[in-house]
């Protein structure tokens, strides 16, 4: 047993979420420039959460040490 504790990166835990099943999650990005002009689809589809790609989740799981 490590004698201290890992700090989370508080970044990432404001970004990115961990479901139950230890699933990676992000939201998308350009939702919130130039929304006007996109149609209704597009804009429903930014509220969606998307898993993060295999490549990405060796290294945010080591800035989410407890799974924040």
């Amino acid at each position: 047993m490590p004698k201290y504790k890992l700090k989370t990166h508080s970044g990432t835990a404001k970004r990115f979420h961990i479901t139950g099943a230890g699933k990676i999650l992000r939201t998308k990005g350009m939702k919130s420039h130039l929304r006007r002009k996109k149609s209704d689809r597009v804009k429903r589809l930014f509220d969606e959460m998307i898993a993060t790609s295999p490549t990405v989740q060796k290294r945010l799981r080591r800035l989410l040490p407890y799974g924040a």
